[in-house]
C-alpha cells in the first residue's frame, strides 16, 4: 500500500465577480496529485449529514441528508435549494433516515428520482422505502412507493443504481438480526435487488418472482459501475474484514458464515457448497467503508481506471480518507490503494465526479460516529492538464474576506441574497451572529468572536449559499 504524503500549497485565486461583486484575492489549498494540481473548495457546508451525493442529469449535484431533506446544488456557486423534505425515522443520532439516491436514465422524458428512506417509530419497528418522484422542475413531487423491506436503527444499506439494462439495483443490510436473513431468499434483507424500474420483478432475476440478485450481504453502502458494466459494492464488516466486492448474478457472499475471503475449514466449507464470491479486496480491521465511484477521465491522471472509495474511519481504524483503488486492466483486480485527505480527519461518507471537467466532490459527515458535523461538502477540481480547460468562473455568489480573518470580516454578495438574512455558525452549529441582507457589502467586526472555524450561512427565499472562514 502506497500512502501519499501531500505538500499542501496556498494560491491566490483571483475571484473575477459578476454583477456586482468586485475583484477579490482569496487563499484557497491546493494538492499536488502526482503533477496534477488540484484546487479545493468548501461547496457547502452546514447540511445535517449529507448521505448521498450524485452528479444529476442536470449538470447539478443532488445530494440527500440522513434527517430527510433532498437538495439540488448548483456546482459553480454552491448555491442550493431544498427540493423534498421527508418525514423519515433516524437522522443526527442514528444510521436510519434518508438514504440513496438514483435518477431515471431517460431524464429529458420521464424526470423521476428514486430514494430510500426509513418511516416508523423506533428502529426495531422501522420500514425501508423504496419510492418514486417525479421532477416538476421546482421539487420532487407525486411519491409512489415501489417497495418497502424491514428497517432498522442499524444496517439498512441502501445505495441505489441504474444498470445498463435500465434495471435499479438496491442494496439492503440484515437490519442488525445478525445475518439471519442475509442466507434467506424468502427475505429481502441483507440482499442486492433487482427491480425494473416501474418497481415489478424482472424475468431474468436468479430466482423467478423474486427481487433477490445477490445474497449473503451484511450492510453493503457502496455501488458504483465499471466501464464495461462491472458491478462494484462495498459493504460494511463487522468488527473485521470490510469488503470491496464484484457483484454477480445468484451469488453468495457469505455473511454471517463468511467474513472476508474463505478461510479455516468451516468457511471453505461454506464457500465450496454456496458458491460464495470472494471479495477483490478487504481490510482488518474495519475502516468502514462507504460511497464508490468509478473515475476515467483525463482531468486527473493518476486515478484513471480506479475505484474512488470513501473510508469514515473504524473504530479501530481512525485513518478516515479517501482510499485509490486501482484496478487491473480487466478490471477483475485491485492491484494497489492509494490514501488521499486523511489530514482533514474527517468520515468521508460519499463521492461525486463532474464528468464535464473531473472535479470530485465528497460529503464530509464530521470527525465522529455516527456523523456530527461540521459537515461539508468539499469540491478537489483540477487545473488545466492536456488540454482539459477547468470551469473559469469560481465561487462568486458570496465573498467573505479576509480569510483568515482577525477583527473584522466583508461580506459582499450578489443582487440575488439582497433581503435575505445571514446567520455566522461555528463547526458545533451554535449561531453567534445574524443578520439581514441589506447591501451589496457591509463589514462586520468579529474581534470579539471567540477564535476557531465558521461558516456564514445566506438565505433568501429558497436559495442558500454557505462559506467557511476561520478566524485567527
Amino acid at each position: 500500500m502506497n500512502t501519499y504524503t501531500f505538500r499542501k500549497l496556498f494560491v491566490c485565486i483571483a475571484l473575477f465577480a459578476t454583477a456586482s461583486l468586485s475583484y477579490q484575492s482569496i487563499a484557497q489549498d491546493t494538492w499536488d496529485i502526482e503533477g496534477t494540481i488540484l484546487t479545493e473548495y468548501d461547496l457547502v457546508t452546514g447540511l445535517q449529514v449529507p448521505w448521498e451525493i450524485l452528479w444529476g442529469p442536470d449538470d447539478m449535484i443532488w445530494a440527500t441528508t440522513r434527517p430527510g431533506d433532498v437538495m439540488r446544488i448548483d456546482p459553480e456557486t454552491g448555491s442550493y435549494t431544498n427540493v423534498l423534505n421527508l418525514n423519515v425515522y433516524g437522522g443526527n443520532g442514528s444510521e436510519a433516515g434518508l438514504l440513496g439516491m438514483a435518477m431515471h436514465p431517460d431524464w429529458d422524458t420521464n424526470p423521476k428520482v428514486y430514494l430510500v428512506y426509513n418511516s416508523g417509530t423506533s428502529g426495531w419497528n422501522a420500514t425501508e422505502k423504496l419510492s418514486v418522484f417525479d421532477w416538476n422542475g421546482v421539487a420532487l413531487v407525486n411519491e409512489e412507493v415501489l417497495l418497502t423491506v424491514d428497517g432498522g436503527g442499524i444496517h439498512n444499506g441502501s445505495r441505489l443504481l441504474v444498470l445498463p439494462d435500465n434495471t435499479l439495483l438496491m442494496t439492503t443490510g440484515d437490519a442488525g438480526d445478525g445475518g439471519a436473513s442475509s442466507q434467506n431468499l424468502n427475505s429481502n434483507n441483507g440482499k442486492m435487488l433487482r427491480l425494473n424500474l416501474d418497481g415489478s420483478v424482472p424475468a431474468d432475476n436468479p430466482w423467478p418472482g423474486s427481487y433477490v440478485y445477490s445474497w449473503g450481504h451484511r450492510n453493503s453502502q457502496g455501488l458504483c459501475l465499471g466501464p464495461d458494466g462491472t458491478i462494484y459494492s462495498s459493504e460494511h464488516g463487522q468488527s473485521n474484514w470490510d469488503e470491496f466486492n464484484i457483484i454477480e448474478a445468484g451469488r453468495n457472499y457469505g455473511w454471517p458464515e463468511v467474513e472476508g475471503a474463505c478461510g479455516g475449514a468451516a468457511e471453505n466449507a461454506f464457500c465450496e457448497e454456496f458458491n460464495v464470491r470472494e471479495p477483490l479486496r478487504s481490510w482488518a480491521p474495519c475502516i468502514a467503508v462507504n460511497g464508490i465511484e468509478y473515475y476515467n477521465h483525463p482531468a486527473i491522471p493518476a486515478w484513471n481506471h480506479s475505484i474512488l472509495l470513501s473510508v469514515m474511519g473504524g473504530f479501530n481504524d481512525p485513518n478516515k480518507r479517501l482510499s485509490i483503488l486501482h484496478l487491473s486492466e480487466d478490471g477483475l483486480e485491485v492491484e494497489s490503494e492509494d490514501q488521499y485527505f486523511a489530514e482533514f480527519n474527517q468520515r468521508v461518507r460519499d463521492i461525486c465526479v463532474n464528468p464535464n471537467t473531473g472535479a470530485v466532490y465528497m460529503a464530509l459527515n464530521g470527525p465522529s460516529y455516527p456523523g456530527y458535523g461540521p459537515n461539508i461538502i468539499k469540491e478537489f477540481r483540477p487545473g488545466v492538464i492536456d488540454g482539459i480547460n477547468t470551469i473559469e468562473s469560481e465561487l462568486v455568489d458570496a465573498l467573505i474576506f479576509p480569510n483568515p480573518a482577525s477583527d473584522v470580516v466583508t461580506i459582499e454578495v450578489s443582487e440575488s441574497l439582497i433581503g435575505g438574512t445571514y446567520q455566522l455558525i461555528d463547526y458545533s452549529g451554535r449561531t453567534a451572529v445574524k443578520g439581514s441582507i441589506n447591501t451589496l457589502s457591509s463589514q462586520l467586526n468579529v474581534s470579539d468572536m471567540a477564535r476557531g472555524s465558521y461558516y456564514l450561512f445566506m438565505q433568501n427565499g429558497t436559495q442558500v449559499i454557505t462559506r467557511t472562514f476561520t478566524l485567527k
